[in-house]
């Protein structure tokens, strides 16, 4: 693995800001990497429907290349037993990069969700912790402003827990990114209120969610972090169970935090009649569900819909619980 120049990018796109020299680097690996350019040319063509639930959609996408993130044993001992596939030493020869500070590398995902998919990796192995990275998620949010990055807890959709890492997808492809607001002028609740930050809570989108917006971002990294530790504490992770994602727009951030219940519905260890597939990380939180599986893609209905987001989200006790925390902080 090389870190791809920039003059080697103007090649194949824009390249003044990092969010146009990242849509470069995806063209680049699909024209020099035979695995990246078959699987974006397969997402042309993969399989999309829409569920209506009223004032949002929820988007199923089949996708059959996702099946080593939605099938990954995350167990301990399997972490163990593979090589990191996001250390430098394990990467494809092919998969090039672009630096992201002295801690980062902007990768093209090779399996890829997004018609520009990247992967954006620690240089070190250390773990899936978000709380020491905080400040690094808002300054990729700023810097990727065509793009929404997504957080995936070690717990919730990390495919690789043991090696830190964001993603980030083009924007407007997501169902939440073009509901966040009619979301938040007419199903949210206002909790907290500074001139500097808000937050908002939304109870009513099968997933429990809130909103974090603000244009200071010293100030919105301090109530993400003081949030996040209000969340009840995981009895087998080191940190709670979460989702996030954020982007960048018009000078503001719009950061939606996650909490999670559980990692992976029955319906992913069910018996094979009544199996379905899916491990929701944000994307999926997001309201795009990955069914990696043709046969989930064709019989997953409302009903399912419904009883996964159920049992992965928090619940309305906690919640409540949470959101009247939250108005109390400083």
């Amino acid at each position: 693995m090389t870190n791809v120049s920039i003059s080697d990018l103007r090649k194949y796109g824009k390249t003044y800001n990092l969010s146009v020299l990242s849509v470069a680097l995806v063209n680049h690996q699909k024209a020099n990497w035979k695995l990246a350019s078959s699987n974006y040319r397969s997402l042309k063509q993969i399989r999309k429907t829409s569920f209506d639930f009223d004032h949002f959609r929820i988007d199923c996408q089949f996708n059959p290349e996702r099946i080593r993130s939605s099938a990954a044993d995350t167990g301990i001992q399997s972490i163990q037993a593979r090589p990191c596939f996001l250390c430098n030493e394990n990467r494809p020869e092919e998969q090039n990069g672009i630096p992201y500070g002295d801690e980062f590398i902007i990768l093209c995902n090779p399996y890829p969700i997004f018609p520009y998919h990247l992967t954006i990796p620690t240089l070190k192995h250390i773990p899936q912790l978000i709380e020491d990275h905080i400040q690094d998620f808002l300054h990729l949010t700023r810097d990727l402003q065509d793009f929404t990055v997504l957080y995936n807890g070690p717990e919730c959709g990390a495919s690789a827990p043991d090696h830190f890492h964001f993603q980030a997808g083009i924007r407007d492809f997501l169902p939440i990114e073009d509901e966040l607001p009619s979301l938040l002028a007419d199903k949210s609740e206002r909790i907290f209120f500074r001139p500097e930050v808000e937050v908002y809570a939304i109870h009513d989108y099968l997933r429990k969610m809130l909103i974090l917006k603000s244009d200071e971002e010293k100030i919105l990294a301090d109530t993400l972090k003081k949030v996040i530790r209000l969340l009840e504490p995981s009895q087998s992770g080191p940190e709670p169970m979460l989702n996030l994602l954020g982007y960048f727009k018009s000078g503001v951030w719009h950061i939606v935090l996650i909490p999670r219940r559980t990692g992976r519905p029955s319906e992913y260890y069910a018996d094979e009649f009544e199996k379905i597939l899916v491990s929701p990380a944000a994307v999926e939180m997001a309201g795009l569900l990955i069914l990696p599986r043709e046969e989930d893609f064709f019989k997953i209905s409302k009903e399912n819909i419904h009883s996964i987001y159920h049992q992965v989200s928090i619940g309305n006790d906690e919640f409540h619980t949470l959101t009247e925390q939250i108005k109390t902080l400083t």
